[in-house]
């Protein structure tokens, strides 16, 4: 339940329930939210009441006046006020950037990309993402005081203050440039996340992990990482680095963190190398890029399927490592590859039950794609915006 600064009197946690309950509501009546929380009337109306009086509900025509109803005294509707605020989610990765804002509904406003330096310095590299930051609000309209709660998920282990540890090459301090001391210059509640927590975060909320208690969402498109649930929960660690991909460099197979892209595009160059591509094949030139490749072998040409076949392979070594160490019913492979990735899971299936004595997990691509650590982030946004920014709000509003 979302707690309402002790400012709003005695009624806080009726208060509480009621914006709870208009958070998943689209519109609602009193009789409506009694049925949900089991309040009296009175209790119910009194902290709707509270609710439209600090702005942070309307209250929306009748049902005659909206042409519904015809008999009766129509019952008053409520809905969450449509300029409360917004929300926005950051995807910082490895090299690339992407930043949405979105209403309370979690329907999108704007969506700026950029390219990211991996070599660049801190300095630059928050500049970029800041800039970036207010080029989205600019483009959807909406002031930075309206900003209720930002979250981003970045390519480095993030311990719970949103600080990453110490690199032995500075890798990490460059990917998580002190975001989480600048963000809270932008919303009264910000975060700062590993990005393949924010996927695992998304999958389980409206992707392939839907309805799974236990699953790996694996990012792999430039980079390895897990973001891992256990048991319904989200797992974390000390430093936030469970899931974090420097185990695969030791894993006889795959000596690499490098994700899906490089894999493809170094085992197509290395059939070309070692000449047991024909002259006439796609792949000849050795300069097909990982997309292609996975297009040709789709289209059932044999040297992309060998391609297929072996990072295939790699990959089932990776999730045997993640099916013994979390037992996950499930793994989702994440990124932006995710809608092409089907001819190298197809391998990965046949290679999987050899990796593990558990029962080997499904393995399924992610229907987010390339959105999937922003949905993460938003809807980490969203949690925030209910619990943290919103109450303040209304408390402050009902004190001025």
């Amino acid at each position: 339940m979302a707690d309402i600064s002790p400012d709003l009197g005695t009624g806080r946690a009726s208060v509480g329930a009621a914006l709870d309950f208009a958070w998943t509501a689209t519109e609602f009546t009193a009789t409506d939210m009694m049925a949900h929380t089991g309040v009296t009337r009175s209790t119910a109306i009194d902290a709707i009441d509270t609710l439209v009086e600090a702005r942070v509900l309307d209250e929306l025509p009748n049902a005659r006046a909206a042409g519904s109803y015809r008999a009766g005294r129509p019952a008053r509707r409520f809905a969450l006020a449509e300029d409360l605020g917004v929300i926005v989610g950051i995807d910082a990765g490895h090299a690339h950037l992407a930043v949405e804002v979105a209403d309370l509904a979690l329907t999108s406003l704007a969506l700026r990309r950029a390219d990211l330096d991996p070599v660049a310095s801190p300095t630059n590299r928050l500049a970029t993402i800041l800039q970036t930051l207010q080029l989205a609000l600019d483009d959807a309209g909406t002031p930075r005081e309206k900003v209720l709660a930002i979250c981003a998920g970045v390519a480095a282990p993030v311990d719970r203050d949103g600080v990453s540890p110490p690199h032995r090459e500075g890798f990490w301090e460059r990917t998580n440039p002190g975001l989480i001391a600048a963000l809270r210059d932008w919303a009264p509640a910000a975060d700062v996340k590993n990005d393949a927590t924010m996927a695992a975060i998304a999958e389980g909320a409206d992707g392939a992990a839907t309805g799974s208690s236990d699953y790996v969402a694996l990012l792999a498109g430039e980079r390895f990482g897990g973001g891992v649930v256990v048991d319904g929960h989200v797992l974390h660690g000390a430093h936030g680095g469970v899931g974090e991909s420097i185990v695969f460099d030791r894993v006889v197979g795959v000596t690499s963190t490098g994700g899906l892209r490089s894999a493809l595009e170094r085992g197509a160059r290395a059939l070309v190398d070692d000449g047991s591509v024909a002259p006439s094949s796609p792949l000849a030139g050795g300069s097909a890029n990982a997309r292609e490749i996975l297009r040709l072998a789709a289209d059932g040409d044999p040297d992309a399927l060998r391609v297929a076949d072996g990072v295939g392979e790699m990959l089932a070594r990776i999730i045997g490592v993640l099916g013994s160490m979390y037992d996950p019913e499930r793994v989702v492979v994440c990124g932006s590859f995710a809608d092409a990735i089907e001819p190298v899971l197809e391998a990965t299936r046949r290679y999987v039950p050899d990796e593990l004595h558990l029962p080997a997990p499904q393995v399924v691509a992610s229907p987010l794609g390339a959105e999937a650590v922003t949905h993460g982030a938003l809807a980490t946004a969203r949690l925030a915006a209910r619990e943290v920014s919103v109450p303040l709000l209304a408390a402050r509003r009902l004190a001025a």
